[in-house]
């Protein structure tokens, strides 16, 4: 089954302990083009050649993880082609909102990717 393609975002999971000195450091000392909204309370994001990493404070978290966006035209079929190789769907480890068009899926490493329709993408 083909039609999945990366998508633009990157979602790195970052603990208390490491979070003001991450932010710091693609904020000030790599100052890469920030693009977090105006509200201060929204999730830190920055343009990196293309691909948004987004830094998410992690209460829960010992040590940073990071989380990859992909997508598909039809997240319905590429759930069935997914789950007949044999790919973990993982959609407790964070809620999406009510009506998104995706799902939350892990690699055989363990690496966690949001699985969204080709339309839900941002």
């Amino acid at each position: 089954m083909g039609s999945f393609a990366p998508g633009k975002n990157i979602a790195m999971k970052v603990p208390p302990h490491e979070y003001d000195q991450t932010v710091r450091f693609y904020r000030e000392i790599l100052g890469l083009p920030e693009l977090t909204p105006a509200d201060s309370t929204a999730t830190p994001r920055f343009d990196f050649g293309g691909k948004v990493p987004w830094i998410d404070k992690v209460v829960t978290c010992t040590h940073a993880e990071l989380w990859l966006e992909i997508t598909h035209p039809e997240p319905t079929a590429a759930a069935a082609f997914l789950d007949s190789a044999g790919v973990i769907r993982c959609d407790d480890v964070e809620p999406l909102p009510d009506g998104f068009d995706g799902f939350w899926i892990a690699s055989p490493c363990n690496v966690v990717h949001l699985l969204a329709s080709q339309n839900e993408a941002s």
